[in-house]
């Protein structure tokens, strides 16, 4: 059994058990979250929502909060003595799933 839900602008396929990495949320680690914007369930038969499934909920646990490697982007201009380095880490949240409720 597996569903597609939508969260911090993306959509995740998610299995029960199965870890992930989405857009940082305001929990700590070990706390209960829940997702209400399932699009997608799938198991005995096929539920697609328009534009989510009702009544349809992904429960998982916060494993923890982290940073992604650092992203280091270069603009460089020949002959004009023009360079500009910077580095980003983007903030994620690692959730486990626990329970697909449809």
């Amino acid at each position: 059994m597996y569903a597609i839900i939508e969260t911090g602008g993306k959509q995740y396929k998610v299995e029960e058990g199965q870890p992930i990495y989405i857009e940082k949320l305001p929990v700590e680690a070990g706390e209960k979250v829940s997702f209400d914007q399932v699009i997608l369930v799938s198991g005995d038969e096929t539920k697609i929502g328009t534009p989510v499934v009702e009544g349809a909920t992904v429960t998982g646990t916060v494993e923890k909060q982290g940073k992604e490697k650092k992203v280091v982007t270069f603009k460089y201009k020949p002959k004009k003595h023009s360079h500009q380095k910077k580095g980003h880490r983007q903030p994620y949240t690692k959730v486990v799933i626990d329970k697909i409720n449809a």
